[in-house]
C-alpha cells in the first residue's frame, strides 16, 4: 500500500511546487513617489509583466504606509485630462502594462509617514486570480508627465490634493 500512494504523493508534491513556483506576472522597476512633507497622498509605479497564456488583472493593493490604495488612471474628459479611479488594471498575456506618471497608477492615500527619498516602501499587490505579491518599491523623484498636445496637465500639477473635485472618484464615474 505504501507503493501505490507514492505517485499521488509524487503528483501532489510536483502541483505544489508547481503552483510556488509559479508567480503569475513579473513586477520591474517599482517606485513610490517622493513627496514634500506633510504631503497625505503619493503614488507608486511600476512595469507588470504577464508572461503566461491567460489575461490577469491587478485588482487591489495595500501598504502599511497608506491607510487606502487605490488604482488609478487618468483619461481625457471634455478636453481635460483628469486622473480617475479604476476596479482594475488589465495585464493582458504576453504584454507589459507600464504604471507611469500620466497613465496607469497606484495612488496612496492618508499616508502614516512622509516617504523620504531613498527608503524603501512595501507594497502587495492583488491580482484578479486571488495572488497577492509584496514587494518593496524605493522612494524617488519622479518626473511629470509632459503636456499633452490635447491639454492635459502635468501629473504634479493635477494631484489629487490640489484638485479637490476629483478625490477618490466611485468606480462607476469613469
Amino acid at each position: 500500500m505504501r507503493l501505490a500512494s507514492l505517485p499521488l504523493t509524487l503528483l501532489s508534491l510536483s502541483l505544489f511546487s508547481a503552483a510556488a513556483e509559479a508567480q503569475s506576472i513579473t513586477v520591474d522597476d517599482p517606485q513610490v513617489r517622493a513627496v514634500p512633507p506633510g504631503s497625505t497622498t503619493t503614488a507608486a509605479f511600476m512595469s507588470l509583466t504577464n508572461p503566461g497564456e491567460t489575461d490577469l488583472a491587478l485588482v487591489g493593493g495595500a501598504s502599511p504606509l497608506a491607510g487606502t490604495l487605490e488604482l488609478h488612471n487618468h483619461v481625457m474628459v471634455e478636453g481635460v485630462m483628469q486622473m480617475r479611479r479604476v476596479d482594475e488594471i488589465p495585464i493582458p498575456a504576453g504584454e507589459t502594462v507600464h504604471l507611469a506618471p500620466g497613465g496607469w497608477h497606484l495612488m496612496m492615500f492618508d499616508l502614516a509617514a512622509t516617504p523620504a527619498e531613498g527608503e524603501n516602501v512595501e507594497l502587495t499587490l492583488t491580482l484578479d486570480n486571488g495572488e497577492r505579491l509584496t514587494l518593496e518599491a524605493p522612494v524617488r523623484r519622479v518626473q511629470p508627465m509632459q503636456m499633452s498636445n490635447q491639454g492635459g496637465m502635468g501629473d504634479d500639477e493635477m494631484g489629487h490634493d490640489e484638485m479637490g473635485s476629483d478625490e477618490r472618484d466611485p468606480p462607476s464615474a469613469h
